[in-house]
């Protein structure tokens, strides 16, 4: 195989931006030789250039693709996911991977072949200030991490945004509102770089700045297996946002803000230096240390170049879908804490979300009919 023929199944912003990319040239060895989207419309200019499919399951037994990126609404990840994978085509998946960790397992579940490759589109793990953080913390130059803090709230939405489209900021329509939109990203990221917490107590705030009927406003207190703290914050309420990720560790602290890396490096481990100084006020002396990264990485073009050179030659994936449901699952734990009003213990109870969550669409502002509308019928993942 000399190059990939690609399969985009869904049109919209996060389809056509891969499109665009792809028909740049900015991603090699690969070609785009199929689409499919419910709606008509969008497939019209790729009339006498691709296969135009209006059901996905056509498109996954067509012959015509080795691979599909699912860019489809939420929980139809999970349907599409399951079909392409079970028929042996290999599937990149748009963040999150799933809306809820059973949906995730399920999904995972149906990766039996691993010849057949299985991504995720975490696009920011190629960010240059993470990649950099991460190899910090894997040589272990901050020594034992005490603390994360992570502020990211600069995803600003006013009302007009969640009035663009009826499934939006819906618990049928989109399965949740900042923690499965926005931040599916920043969730991963904090798995990626400090593991899993042992448990979360979190405080969502459902509409609280918008007329929506999902959570916009999140507070969360983490505590690690090792005893450290973090505290993750996040809204799309606040203007000017702030984006800041404060990590402390025995040997300081690092901040990542506003497009820099900073380490205040503590020449003596803190917790040597409180055990031994025979001073009541003395503090370690420090370095400040401006760590290089120069802007954001290759991003959306860097994961499926990955991806595209994983089927050709092997290349270790970026960003396996198999990692996918910790994010997930985070995000999960913030909501079912916050509507519980209690603290919740890791692994998260998968089915006990799943069954609130089906509470909720119940009541949701759009009927399952207007879903299976909009988004063609994936009801196989809440049909069981």
């Amino acid at each position: 195989m000399k190059e990939v023929r690609i399969g985009i199944i869904g049109l919209g912003n996060m389809g056509s931006g891969h499109v665009s990319n792809i028909e740049k040239g900015l991603v090699k060895n690969c070609r785009i030789a199929a689409v499919c989207d419910i709606v008509p419309e969008k497939m019209k200019r790729f009339e006498g250039k691709c296969r135009c499919f209006s059901d996905s399951r056509e498109l996954i037994r067509s012959g015509e693709v080795d691979m599909v990126m699912v860019e489809t609404p939420h929980y139809s990840h999970t349907t599409i996911g399951i079909d392409a994978l079970t028929q042996g085509v290999h599937t990149l998946v748009e963040k999150p991977i799933s809306v809820h960790k059973a949906d995730c397992e399920r999904l995972i579940a149906a990766h039996k072949d691993k010849k057949v490759l299985f991504g995720a589109m975490f696009n920011q793990r190629t960010d240059p200030h993470y990649t950099k953080l991460k190899a910090l913390l894997e040589k272990g130059m901050l020594g034992e991490i005490t603390r994360v803090n992570w502020i990211i709230t600069n995803w600003f939405r006013t009302q007009r945004y969640y009035d663009s489209g009826d499934w939006r900021a819906t618990w049928s329509g989109e399965g949740g509102g900042v923690l499965l939109n926005q931040c599916p990203h920043q969730l991963d990221l904090m798995q990626w770089l400090f593991g899993m917490p042992a448990r979360l107590r979190a405080f969502c705030g459902i509409g609280k700045w918008h007329d929506i009927e999902v959570e916009d406003n999140v507070t969360a207190y983490f505590e690690y297996p090792n005893g450290a703290t973090g505290v993750f914050i996040t809204t799309t309420g606040e203007a000017p946002g702030t984006n800041r990720l404060e990590v402390c560790g025995e040997y300081g602290r690092v901040v990542i803000e506003n497009g820099r890396i900073c380490w205040t490096r503590n020449e003596i481990g803190q917790a040597e230096f409180l055990r031994t100084s025979e001073s009541s006020f003395a503090t370690p002396e420090t370095w400040n240390v401006d760590i290089p990264a120069n802007g954001n990485g290759s991003q959306h073009v860097g994961i499926l170049q990955n991806f595209v050179n994983a089927i050709l030659n092997g290349e270790k994936l970026i960003a396996p879908a198999e990692e996918g449901i910790r994010s997930v699952e985070l995000g999960n734990a913030m909501l079912y804490s916050s509507m519980k009003g209690k603290t919740v213990e890791f692994p998260l109870d998968g089915k006990a979300y799943e069954r609130m969550l089906k509470g909720l669409i119940k009541g949701s502002r759009r009927g399952k009919k207007e879903v299976k509308a909009a988004v063609g019928d994936f009801s196989a993942s809440f049909g069981k």
